[in-house]
């Protein structure tokens, strides 16, 4: 079976890649491709682009992972987010009549009574929240057999990532640098690579719908950075709570949130990941 990504060259990308490449063809695409990485460079804002390459590798599935992810960045340039997180959105579904697999986000809710089952009432409250429940609104309207997993605050110790909160935590306090961390907004992190399993495993079972997958603990961000500062044994006195008003944001973020996955993890039998479990895990792959 052959599966092209879409921002496969990221840090949930990466988790995936390396998940599904012994048991799969993969084709990996990006906006930018790194150097000496093997892949595809497009951008999804083309879509005479996209057509050529879906027409060029035929693939069987459509893993959907690129968008523009940054919150703040869609609130100043909204036009650009929906180019990027719709439009792209819209030309693989004119171009690919096959499986599409998209990943969304918690940020479709306002984060007023988390966590959310999959029928909770949908109500984002920024551009980037509204351009994700837009292309999930595209991507089940074009197959019956597509799968949406929404996720929320994605995290891993990557290389290829500039916007992984685990790299800027242990890097920070390896270095000594205090860090201000939000003690107001609520969620569950979830590592890639618990991500990428669901994601394997829904392939081969030919799940179709609408999921939910986080991992288990509902913390705070700052609870959070002091769960990793305690794991990787850094100074915690150098994170410093604040609200997230204290930000003074752009974008409006949804501050009660998280995800229940029951629905998903019965289907498939499988546990959901304490956020302790999965950070020893990382700090063992660090130590190889």
């Amino acid at each position: 079976m052959k599966i092209l990504i879409t921002g496969g060259f990221g840090q949930l990308g990466t988790s995936v890649y390396y998940r599904l490449i012994d048991s799969f063809d993969i084709i990996r695409t990006g906006r930018v491709k790194p150097p000496g990485v093997e892949g595809v460079e497009m951008d999804l804002r083309d879509g005479t682009k996209v057509r050529q390459v879906i027409k060029l590798f035929k693939p069987d599935i459509i893993l959907h992972l690129g968008a523009m992810t940054n919150v703040d960045e869609c609130e100043l340039n909204p036009y650009i987010a929906r180019e990027v997180n719709i439009a792209g959105t819209g030309h693989l579904c004119e171009a690919f009549s096959g499986k599409i697999i998209y990943i969304s986000t918690d940020y479709v809710f306002d984060g007023h009574a988390g966590p959310y089952s999959e029928d909770a009432k949908v109500c984002p409250i920024n551009v980037y929240g509204q351009t994700k429940l837009a292309s999930e609104q595209i991507v089940l309207l074009q197959n019956n057999n597509n799968l949406i997993i929404r996720c929320n605050v994605l995290y891993d110790y990557s290389n290829n990532s500039g916007a992984s909160f685990l790299n800027w935590v242990i890097k920070s306090l390896k270095n000594s640098t205090e860090i201000q961390v939000v003690n107001d907004q609520i969620n569950n992190p979830t590592w890639t690579h618990s991500l990428a399993d669901i994601i394997s495993m829904c392939i081969i079972k030919n799940i179709s719908g609408l999921y939910h997958w986080a991992d288990l603990d509902i913390i705070n961000r700052y609870d959070f950075a002091m769960a990793i500062a305690e794991v990787f044994s850094l100074n915690q006195n150098l994170i410093k709570s604040i609200s997230t008003m204290d930000l003074n944001q752009p974008a409006m973020r949804p501050l009660q949130s998280g995800l229940i996955s029951d629905k998903i993890a019965n289907i498939l039998q499988v546990r959901q990941p304490t956020i302790n479990e999965c950070l020893e895990q990382i700090k063992q792959n660090m130590i190889k």
